[in-house]
């Protein structure tokens, strides 16, 4: 399966980093899902490692998507990592999602990050609505994903699991409050459902993936109140993935798995 086109990073040198085990031929490859509430990185039969990014941090070190303090992500991630029951080598091949339409500063950030803690031979970007079609077994023909996430919600016609066009928006699960009810959080994801069925060229798409409904994943996907709503906001059928909160990292981690099978591909 085809990933998102590659960025090549090289290893660095006289970092701390370099201290964990030296690169090898088979290093399993490692997908990585930074959210807004959750750090995710999965590490192949390593299984799955994550820590909430809570109210303890003096500030937030991912922000609507985006990183916003690098240094504070990066010592989150070591931290992660070094509770690790086994050293992760450098160099493996990384598959890092990213949220849909994100601009190429926030990519650059990211990959800065990514670099320092785990100077892979290969860094490719996967949008993580892409990669949560992927994770729900929902990629194959014609699509609508909504991917409602904790302060960012993204929707996209995907066709074959191809983005062809998307929308996002700066509001997620964790704003809701007495301001931002779940029923104006299910509006906003119409709404944004809507604006992509009024382009031209996306019409025909967008018609044909709303026939089988909106897949929804994310922390959304668990909030009964919110798919019920966005159920009668669009008359259509909501389908929730089986795992919600990581099917964007599941993706990944098959995206990454396919990108080390077949290189030439990528």
């Amino acid at each position: 399966m085809p990933v998102h086109p590659a960025e090549r990073t090289s290893v660095l040198a006289g970092r701390s980093h370099t201290r964990r085990p030296a690169i090898t031929v088979d290093s399993e490859p490692i997908a990585v899902d930074l959210g807004s509430a959750q750090l995710r990185m999965w590490l192949g039969p390593g299984g799955v490692l994550s820590v909430p990014l809570g109210e303890g941090l003096r500030r937030p070190v991912v922000r609507r998507g985006r990183i916003v303090d690098g240094p504070a992500c990066i010592a989150e991630l070591r931290r992660l990592l070094r509770g690790h029951r086994t050293p992760v080598p450098v160099g493996a091949l990384v598959v890092a999602c990213r949220p849909v339409l994100a601009p190429r500063a926030d990519q650059e950030v990211l990959r800065r990050v990514l670099t320092a803690v785990l100077a892979p031979s290969r860094l490719l970007f996967v949008d993580t609505v892409r990669a949560g079609a992927i994770g729900a077994g929902a990629a194959a023909g014609t699509l609508l994903l909504a991917d409602v996430g904790a302060q960012l919600s993204e929707v996209a016609v995907l066709e074959n699991g191809q983005v062809v066009a998307a929308r996002r928006a700066d509001v997620g699960t964790r704003d809701l409050n007495d301001a931002v009810t779940a029923p104006m959080l299910a509006d906003t994801v119409a709404r944004l459902v809507r604006e992509l069925r009024r382009e031209p060229a996306v019409r025909p798409l967008a018609t044909a993936a709303l026939a089988r409904g909106v897949v929804v994943v994310g922390d959304g996907a668990t909030r009964p109140d919110l798919t019920s709503r966005l159920v009668a906001a669009l008359g259509v059928a909501v389908h929730c993935a089986a795992s919600p909160r990581t099917a964007a990292l599941t993706g990944a981690s098959l995206a990454a798995t396919a990108a080390r099978r077949h290189p030439a591909g990528n």
